[in-house]
């Protein structure tokens, strides 16, 4: 009886590590926060944004205070790569809201995440939206507090606050309709 106490007891122990783990991920911003300036360079996308690839820019600043998404991952992963598709999409559908999104590719070192960008922009073949990276490129701008442990941050914002909020601690758990579905939150 003693034995199957602690087994018991072990289970409900690891199970419980288990249940923690399935929670969702939290990082970046959260609603309510604003949202600050932070410098990236563009390798990809958006060719008509007046903006060449290789250029230092601060993308936030340049959205203003119009409804943004800005994707933060660390994976190219299919959920991602449907995310960014989609969001491609809605940009010209939402013209007149000025509807703008771009892509923050992290990573420990900077020549792999630039590569891993290039990569992404390539695969889903993005028209709308730019990819670039974060001059602090391992998790992002400091003030933002991306969590190095989420694959994906998602930060929608409206006049400089953020709106919504989604991070993945893995990719393939990212819900790309929920995300694409609360695109309502910035563009009413």
């Amino acid at each position: 009886m003693r034995h199957l106490t602690v087994a018991l007891t072990m289970f409900a122990l690891v199970a419980g590590t288990s249940l923690l783990s399935a929670e969702e991920t939290k990082s970046g911003l959260q609603k309510g926060e604003m949202i600050g300036a932070f410098y990236v360079t563009k390798l990809a996308g958006a060719e008509d944004d007046g903006t060449k690839v290789g250029k230092n820019l601060c993308y936030r600043c340049k959205n203003g205070g119009r409804p943004q998404v800005m994707v933060f991952t660390r994976s190219s992963d299919k959920a991602v790569v449907e995310l960014i598709k989609q969001l491609d999409a809605a940009i010209p559908k939402n013209e007149d809201k000025q509807l703008r999104a771009f892509v923050n590719y992290l990573g420990d070192e900077k020549a792999s995440a630039k590569s891993d960008a290039e990569k992404l922009a390539k695969v889903t073949e993005a028209k709308n939206v730019p990819f670039v990276l974060p001059n602090e490129f391992e998790n992002g701008p400091e003030d933002y507090g991306i969590n190095p442990n989420a694959e994906v941050t998602i930060i929608m914002a409206k006049g400089g606050q953020v709106k919504a909020n989604y991070a993945a601690g893995s990719a393939k758990d990212l819900k790309v309709d929920a995300v694409v579905a609360d695109l309502k939150s910035i563009l009413d």
